[in-house]
């Protein structure tokens, strides 16, 4: 694969695919709003290895939420400030109409182009894309999302989730508490009458009508599996094609640990999606231009 490069005022890093197949990606890491960066794995791994298969992928350096109260900062020692919402997701959005207008030049069909992301990346991508709903704008082909957290109140999950987390304490991490004061943060306030840009499962199916084809790889010992569950049945109630995978074996964030096999499964899931895109139909023929006025003034019945 050919080196990937900053663009869009650095506000994305894009990985040509060598061999393209005509399809773009645009894509959002995850890190609960307020860390994660464009090196990490479900980041430049994930963008790599589907420009590897065809896919030219533009991963979005989006601005971060500000490290909240308490939890510690990254390795790379940020300072505590950040941005609220919609700050990231206009920055999700900007990446968006930056691929479709260069879509030529990268060898993407523009109506081969779609949108995914994990965790928060995958909230960002479909609130983005409900977002362009609401400006009645061109929209994704495909919404890829891998483990996506889209409620601040998601419900409690059923007796075998639980018993599941239970029976693994690590993977028991986002609990009802955490979740909320996530989404506070990335609000920088109240979730109450938070936009649906926001909190994408809270869309009705009435306002999912023209949401575009979905893919949903969840966790499997991941309590945020109750969110996207949750957005896929809304989806199939508005009538959206609408698939929903539970990876086996996996707790959240798998595409942040290439070395386990669930990581490269997921990967083929997305690849094959995309690769199955169908492609622009092919451009009209121009018709033979009319004959000038000058050759028409003698002809009889005419001028």
């Amino acid at each position: 694969m050919s080196e990937p490069y900053s663009a869009a005022d650095g506000l994305v890093r894009v990985y040509p695919a060598r061999e393209p197949n005509g399809t773009g990606l645009v894509w959002a890491h995850g890190g609960a709003f307020a860390f994660g960066d464009l090196d990490m794995p479900e980041s430049d791994w994930v963008a790599s290895q589907l420009a590897a298969r065809g896919t030219t992928v533009v991963s979005v350096d989006y601005r971060l939420a500000p490290v909240p109260d308490g939890w510690t900062t990254d390795a790379a020692g940020r300072s505590p400030g950040g941005h609220h919402y919609p700050a990231a997701s206009d920055d999700v959005l900007t990446a968006w109409s930056w691929l479709a207008e260069n879509a030529g030049r990268l060898r993407v069909d523009r109506d081969r182009i779609a949108i995914g992301g994990t965790s928060a990346g995958g909230n960002l991508a479909a609130g983005a894309t409900l977002r362009l709903i609401e400006r009645r704008a061109a929209l994704p082909a495909l919404v890829l999302l891998a483990y996506p957290t889209l409620l601040a109140a998601q419900p409690a999950p059923d007796a075998a989730l639980r018993a599941a987390l239970d029976a693994q304490p690590a993977a028991d991490r986002f609990g009802a508490d955490l979740v909320r004061a996530m989404y506070e943060n990335y609000l920088g306030g109240s979730v109450e009458r938070a936009p649906l840009g926001a909190i994408p499962g809270l869309a009705r199916p009435v306002d999912l009508v023209q949401f575009p084809p979905t893919l949903i790889v969840n966790g499997d010992v991941d309590e945020l599996r109750v969110s996207g569950e949750a957005f896929a049945a809304s989806l199939r109630a508005a009538g959206r094609p609408i698939d929903v995978v539970t990876e086996p074996g996996t707790e959240h964030g798998h595409l942040n640990r290439p070395h386990e096999a669930a990581a490269s499964v997921t990967i083929e899931r997305f690849a094959t999606r995309l690769a199955a895109l169908p492609a622009s139909p092919p451009a009209p023929s121009t018709p033979a231009s009319p004959a000038p006025l000058s050759q028409l003034a003698g002809a009889p019945g005419r001028l």
